[in-house]
């Protein structure tokens, strides 16, 4: 018989066995090497080009961005520079605008998008895209010398002036931008994961739940149990003895948590990344609500335009501008007798007036 005595109770140590949440610590890659050419290859590039096109999240908001960013077309006070954008076909087919909006959603996808600019006697030709894997960046005391891109054989130089190079978000001296997409893996990991449960979940559990067999004979049991398996495989009943098996419902959590929970990494996947998501889909939004979404993405947008305006200018000599989408700014009341939805006391409700302003 047990011994009832709480003297001989115990505690757990989850202090000691439990470790507290660690951020890992990051070192930036750098370039500071004296007397020898460092080189940077882009290797991550098809991993999160993977991410792109498989993850709708993802899909719709690099593009959301790049299109609010180039997708209203561009002006600029020299014609002869209009004329020679406007002739520029990239890979036969292309715009100067598509090859602009293909420039930052790699930017964003990668952290660094690259494009050659082909001239003849100082006039621009072509500027042709090139995908991050096939880069290579020459670097020497901090600076960078040239480019080289992989022709399936060999390096082939670019020279530095020759070469269209966006970074995003690159801090410190690190020799790269940062991919949008790095700082968002766990949250797009942990929703398909979740995606991919609920989907087993529910076509198991609506299929079969849990059989308890009145039998220990591993031979009846694994007979019984490939005689289900077909019977679920092929959409077809099957048939047992009364009283040799017992079939409960598969335990599983109920469908509006896992819901929640998935909605919940939407959510935060589109306020990580920095696209509202009224702004990267039709979500039901109230017009509230869009609205300040799109008045909190305005700057977003517009420093990826005067990042990819100064990009042009600095290193290839281009001075255009984007045109900027429509502003909602002019919407919202800039001082407190214009907002008409507010609840405080405005001075127009204790003045001595004979009608109300």
């Amino acid at each position: 018989m047990a011994e009832l005595n709480p003297n001989s109770a115990t505690t757990t140590n989850f202090t000691a066995t439990v470790p507290d949440f660690i951020v890992a610590s990051k070192l930036l890659d750098n370039a500071n090497r004296d007397k020898e050419i460092y080189y940077w290859y882009f290797d991550k590039s098809p991993q999160n080009l993977g991410y792109y096109s498989q993850i709708p999240e993802i899909f719709s908001a690099c593009n959301a961005l790049a299109t609010w960013s180039v997708g209203r077309g561009w002006v600029t006070d020299n014609l002869l520079l209009k004329k020679q954008l406007e002739h520029v076909s990239g890979m036969g087919k292309d715009t100067f605008e598509q090859i602009m909006w293909n420039h930052e959603v790699i930017k964003l996808i990668v952290g660094d998008a690259f494009a050659e600019v082909k001239r003849k006697d100082e006039t621009i030709i072509n500027i042709i895209p090139i995908s991050p894997e096939r880069v290579r960046i020459a670097f020497k005391d901090g600076r960078i010398l040239y480019y080289e891109t992989w022709n399936n054989s060999e390096w082939k130089k670019i020279n530095k002036e020759d070469m269209l190079h966006s970074s995003n978000k690159r801090i410190g001296d690190q020799v790269h931008g940062t991919s949008q997409i790095d700082a968002c893996k766990w949250i797009i990991d942990a929703r398909n994961e979740a995606l991919v449960d609920g989907r087993l979940i529910q076509n198991r559990g609506k299929a079969l739940g849990i059989a308890y067999y009145k039998t220990d004979n591993t031979g009846k049991i694994a007979y019984a149990n490939s005689q289900i398996e077909k019977a679920v495989k092929n959409g077809e009943m099957v048939g047992l003895p009364e009283g040799t098996v017992e079939i409960r419902e598969f335990p599983t959590k109920n469908i509006v948590d896992r819901q929640s929970w998935i909605q919940y990494l939407e959510n935060f996947f589109y306020q990580t990344f920095g696209v509202p998501r009224s702004i990267a889909s039709s979500d039901g939004t109230s017009e509230v609500g869009g609205k300040m979404g799109h008045v909190i993405f305005e700057p977003i947008y517009a420093k990826e335009q005067r990042d990819l305006e100064q990009d042009l200018w600095n290193q290839q000599a281009v001075s255009i501008t984007f045109n900027r989408p429509p502003s909602l700014g002019g919407l919202v009341a800039q001082e407190e007798s214009k907002n008409t939805g507010q609840i405080n006391i405005q001075p127009n409700d204790v003045s001595a007036t004979m009608e109300r302003e």
